[in-house]
C-alpha cells in the first residue's frame, strides 16, 4: 500500500494502481480531487488493478481519517507544498504595465486555510504534522519517501531539504538516506538546466548583485523511518543503482562517521 498525504491531482495514486498496489491519499483542495478522481477512472479504464482510496480534506488528521489503515502501508511518499514559490503562469505586460511581469495562478485556490499559504515555519511544522500522522499507517518497515528542492525567497536560497530533515526529525522520523534525482536534460553529453522562469529569473538577478547563484537542477530524494530509541532508523544501508551515474548518499549517520 502507497500512501501520498496530498496528492495532487493523483499522479502517485494512478502509478501505484498501474503497478498493482492499492493507494491511498488525501487532498485539500476539491478541484484536485476532482481531477483526481478521473485520473483513477482513466487509469482503470486502462486495466490497473489496485484498488486507491481518496479523501478530501487536511492531511493533518490523515491518521484519524484512515485510522483503520494503521499499520498496513509499506509507503509514504510525497513532496511539501511550495506555495508560490514554484507555482504559476507568466503574462508579460510590457505595453501596459512598464515591462513587467505579471503571475497569475500562482495560488492552489483562494482558501486561507491552506497549508500552502503559511510562512515557511508554519509550512514546516504542517508537513511535520502530516508526515508524522501519515507515518502511522506504517508497517513496521515501511518508509517515508519526500521529494523536496532548494527554492528561493526573494532572491534568498533556501535549504528547504534540510529544513524537512529537521521537521521530520523533530516528529519522530530518522534520516534513512538521502538521494539526488537530476532535473536536468542530456543533450549531446552534457547535462542541459530545465529550471522554471522563476528560477532563472532569480538566478539573473542575483549575479546581477555579484552573487554567484546556480539556477537549481536536482530534487532531493530523502528517505526516513520511525525513528528507533536513540534517535536512528531502523534501516542499515539502501541500494545504489548499479549502473548509470552514482546518485546514491550516506546516511547522516555514515557521514558523520567519515563513511
Amino acid at each position: 500500500m502507497v500512501i501520498d498525504p496530498m496528492c495532487g491531482i493523483g499522479t502517485t495514486l494512478v502509478e501505484a494502481i498501474c503497478l498493482g498496489r492499492d493507494a491511498v491519499g488525501v487532498e485539500y483542495e476539491r478541484d484536485f480531487v476532482d481531477l483526481a478522481l478521473g485520473n483513477l477512472r482513466h487509469a482503470y479504464a486502462r486495466g490497473a488493478t489496485g484498488r486507491a482510496e481518496l479523501a478530501c480534506g487536511d492531511a493533518r488528521n490523515i491518521a484519524a481519517v484512515f485510522a483503520p489503515l494503521r499499520g498496513k502501508a509499506s509507503l509514504v511518499l510525497t513532496s511539501p507544498p511550495y506555495g508560490s514559490h514554484t507555482h504559476g503562469h507568466l503574462r508579460s505586460s510590457r505595453d501596459n504595465n512598464g515591462g513587467k511581469i505579471v503571475k497569475r495562478h500562482y495560488r492552489y485556490s483562494s482558501d486561507n486555510a491552506n497549508l500552502a499559504y503559511q510562512s515557511l515555519p508554519g509550512l514546516l511544522e504542517g508537513f511535520g504534522v502530516i508526515l508524522a500522522g501519515s507515518a502511522t499507517l506504517l508497517q513496521p518497515s515501511g518508509i517515508v519517501a519526500v521529494t523536496v528542492r532548494p527554492i528561493r525567497v526573494k532572491g534568498e536560497l533556501i535549504d528547504l531539504p534540510g529544513l524537512v530533515i529537521d521537521t521530520a526529525h523533530q516528529h519522530g522520523l530518522a534520516l534513512a538516506g538521502r538521494y539526488v534525482a537530476l532535473l536536468a536534460g542530456l543533450r549531446d553529453g552534457a547535462l542541459v538546466n530545465r529550471a522554471s522562469f522563476f528560477q532563472m529569473l532569480e538566478t539573473r538577478r542575483a549575479r546581477e548583485r555579484g552573487i554567484p547563484a546556480c539556477a537549481t537542477a536536482h530534487e532531493d530524494l530523502l528517505i526516513f523511518q520511525q525513528a528507533t530509541a536513540d534517535g536512528d532508523s531502523r534501516l542499515t544501508a539502501l541500494p545504489v543503482p548499479a549502473s548509470g551515474p552514482a546518485t546514491g548518499w550516506p546516511s547522516r549517520r555514515q557521514r558523520c562517521a567519515g563513511a
